[in-house]
C-alpha cells in the first residue's frame, strides 16, 4: 500500500477483528497485537510500508508504557512492601535468571543474548495478572496480595535492568571503563533525581492543580510531560524508557494520579499496537524457523519452572500448597516488558534480531496458555493438589499464624465470603439476633472486621483441613456468598459428605449456576443482583401505589 492513510485504516481494522476473536477467547489484547505484528510483517501479508511513522508511534506508545508504570509506583506502597513479596520477588528474579541462563546456554546462544534472554524471562505483565485477578475477584485474597507484590519488585526490577544495560553501553562508547563510567552514570542520576524531586515539591503539585480544571489539558500534560523527560533521559546517556518511568514515578504522589492513568490506559494499550507492529515488521521467516525449538524449551520453563520456583519459596516461607500454587501461577508468563528491554538490547547492538523473535514467541506462547491457567486456577488445583505435598512445611506457621484466633464454639449461621454482599448479609442476620460467624480468605479484611468486634475468621473454603476446625455441624445454616462457583460446589460436597443436617445456601451469578448448585444438593441459591432488583423494584411499585401521579 503506497497511501499511509489506507495502510492505518488497513491495520486499525485487522486490529480490531483479532482482537475480537482474542476477548472471545479470553485472550489478553496484547496476543491480539503480537499475531497482528507477525501476520502484517514480511512473514505474513506484508503490509507494513511506512516505518517511520509506525516506529514514531511504537516509541510513543513505550514512553506511555513506562510513565503508566511509574505512576502507579507510589512510593508508599514501596515503602510497606511485605517481607513475603520481597523475599518471593527476588527469590523468584535470582533462580530464574540463573536457571533461564544456563538453558539458554544449553541452546548454544552466546553469552551476552543468553543474559539478555534469561533477564527476560524473569518479567511478567502487571497489567495481564491484575486484570485477571480484578475479574476473578482475588486481588484482595492472601495469594492475590502477595502476587501483586512482587509484581511491583519486579517492575522495578526491569527499570534497573534497563538503567544497567544503558550504562553498559555508555561504557562501552566512552572507553573509560566500568568505574569511571559509573561514577558518571551516578552523577547523570542524582542529578536527574534531584531535579525531579525539587519539581515534585514545587513545581508539579502547582502545574496539576491548574491543568486538572480539564481532564484533556490533564491527559495532553501527562503526556508532554512524559516525553520531555524520556528525552532529557535519553540526553544524559540513560534511555526513554528509563526517563518515561521516572516522569511517571514523579507523579505518582498527586492527587490526580488515579485520573491521568485511567486516560492514559486507553492510548497506552492503542499505541503499543503499533510497537508491536513494528516488532512484526522486523521478524523473517528464517528468524523465526530459527527461534522455535528454543522457543518452546524456554516456554515450559516459564509455564512450569516459574511457578516451582515461587512456591518453593513459598512453601519454605510456612505458605500453604494452595497459596503458592496460585500465587505462582502469575508468573508463568513473560510480559510486554521483556520484548520491551530486548528490543532496547538490539537498539544498543547488544543482540540481533533473533534474540527478539524467539522472547516475541515465548511471549505469545506464554501469556496465551497461562492466561487460562490462571483462569481455572481452582480446578487445576484441585487435581495437582495430592502431588504439591513438596511444597508445603508440616506446619504451614504464616497462615496458621494468621488463624490463631480460637474458633467460637457454637454459630447458628456460618457465612463464607466477607466481600460487600456476604459482609451486608451477616450484618443483617446478626442485627436479626443470630449468631454469626464470618470466614474470609483476606488476613486484612478479618483483621479490619474483628476490630470492630465482628466475629470472623481467616481461613479457605477449599481447605479441608481448616473446615474440620469451624463449628460447622453445629450451625443451623451455612452460607457461600463466596464469587467462585467450583469454591461453593467444594464447601456444599464436604458437608454433604460430612452429614451436615442444617440449610446449605448458596450464591450465583447466573440461572445456570443457580441451576448446578441446585443440582449439587443447595437448599437455596441467591441472585445478588436480581434479588437486589426485585427488591428495589418492589419499592417503587409501593411508593407509586402510595403517592400516585
Amino acid at each position: 500500500m503506497d497511501n499511509v492513510y489506507y495502510e492505518f485504516t488497513a491495520l486499525l481494522a485487522l486490529s480490531a477483528v483479532i482482537g475480537t476473536f482474542a476477548i472471545r477467547l479470553r485472550q489478553p489484547l496484547i496476543v491480539a497485537f503480537i499475531l497482528v505484528g507477525i501476520l502484517v510483517g514480511p512473514v505474513g501479508l506484508g503490509w507494513v510500508r511506512s516505518h517511520e511513522q509506525i516506529e514514531l508511534l511504537a516509541e510513543i506508545g513505550v514512553t506511555v508504557l513506562l510513565f503508566v508504570v511509574g505512576l502507579k509506583l507510589d512510593p508508599g506502597l514501596v515503602r510497606h512492601l511485605g517481607g513475603v513479596a520481597l523475599a518471593t520477588g527476588l527469590g523468584q528474579l535470582a533462580f530464574t535468571i540463573a536457571f533461564g541462563y544456563g538453558i539458554s546456554r544449553g541452546l548454544g546462544m552466546d553469552h551476552l543474548k543468553a543474559l539478555y534472554v534469561a533477564v527476560a524471562l524473569t518479567f511478567s505483565s502487571t497489567i495481564i495478572i491484575i486484570k485477571l485477578l480484578s475479574d476473578k475477584r482475588e486481588i484482595d485474597t492472601l495469594h492475590g496480595r502477595i502476587a501483586v507484590g512482587f509484581l511491583i519488585v519486579q517492575d522495578i526490577a526491569v527499570i534497573v535492568a534497563m538503567m544497567v544495560i544503558g550504562s553498559s553501553s555508555l561504557a562501552d562508547t566512552a572507553g573509560q571503563g566500568w568505574a569511571g563510567t559509573l561514577g558518571s552514570v551516578l552523577l547523570r542520576l542524582l542529578l536527574m533525581i534531584a531535579v525531579i524531586g525539587a519539581l515534585m515539591r514545587f513545581v508539579l503539585p502547582v502545574l496539576m492543580r491548574g491543568m486538572a480544571a480539564s481532564q484533556e489539558l490533564l491527559l495532553l500534560f501527562a503526556v508532554a510531560w512524559g516525553t520531555a523527560l524520556a528525552v532529557a533521559g535519553e540526553l544524559l546517556g540513560f534511555s526513554k524508557e528509563v526517563g518515561a518511568f521516572l516522569a511517571g514515578f514523579s507523579l505518582a504522589t498527586s492527587p490526580y494520579r488515579e485520573a491521568v492513568a485511567s486516560r492514559l490506559a486507553s492510548l497506552r494499550d492503542f499505541l503499543l499496537l503499533f510497537f508491536f507492529i513494528e516488532l512484526g515488521s522486523g521478524l523473517h521467516f528464517g528468524v523465526l524457523g530459527e527461534a522455535l525449538v528454543p522457543a518452546v524449551v524456554l516456554s515450559v520453563f516459564v509455564l512450569v519452572g516459574n511457578p516451582l520456583i515461587v512456591m518453593a519459596i513459598m512453601g519454605y516461607m510456612g505458605y500453604r500448597k494452595r497459596t503458592g500454587f496460585l500465587a505462582g501461577l502469575t508468573v508463568a508468563q513473560i510480559s510486554e516488558f521483556s520484548i520491551v528491554f530486548v528490543a532496547m538490547g538490539i537498539q544498543l547492538g547488544h543482540v540481533d534480531d533473533s534474540a527478539l523473535a524467539l522472547t516475541t514467541l515465548v511471549g505469545l506462547v506464554t501469556i496465551t496458555l497461562s492466561t487460562y491457567l490462571i483462569l481455572y486456577s481452582e480446578p487445576l488445583y484441585r487435581r495437582l493438589a495430592p502431588v504439591l505435598g513438596l511444597f508445603e512445611r508440616q506446619q504451614p506457621m504464616r497462615e496458621m499464624a494468621i488463624e490463631n484466633d480460637a474458633m467460637p464454639d457454637e454459630a447458628d449461621v456460618v457465612v463464607f465470603g466477607l466481600g460487600r454482599y456476604g459482609l451486608n448479609l451477616a450484618q443483617r442476620l446478626q442485627e436479626n439476633g443470630l449468631r454469626v460467624l464470618g470466614v474470609d480468605f483476606d488476613p486484612a479484611l478479618v483483621q479490619s472486621l474483628a476490630a470492630t468486634g465482628f466475629t470472623c475468621r481467616f481461613g479457605d473454603a477449599e481447605n479441608t483441613d481448616f473446615l474440620e476446625h469451624v463449628p460447622l455441624m453445629r450451625a443451623s445454616c451455612i452460607v457461600s456468598a463466596l464469587p467462585d462457583l467450583q469454591s461453593s460446589l467444594h464447601l456444599l460436597r464436604w458437608l454433604k459428605s460430612h452429614g451436615f443436617a442444617g440449610r446449605c445456601i448458596l450464591r450465583a451469578h447466573t440461572e445456570h449456576e443457580g441451576v448446578v448448585l441446585l443440582a449439587a444438593g443447595a437448599d437455596e441459591v441467591l441472585y445478588p443482583f436480581r434479588d437486589a432488583a426485585d427488591f428495589a423494584s418492589n419499592r417503587v411499585v409501593g411508593l407509586l401505589a402510595r403517592h400516585p401521579a
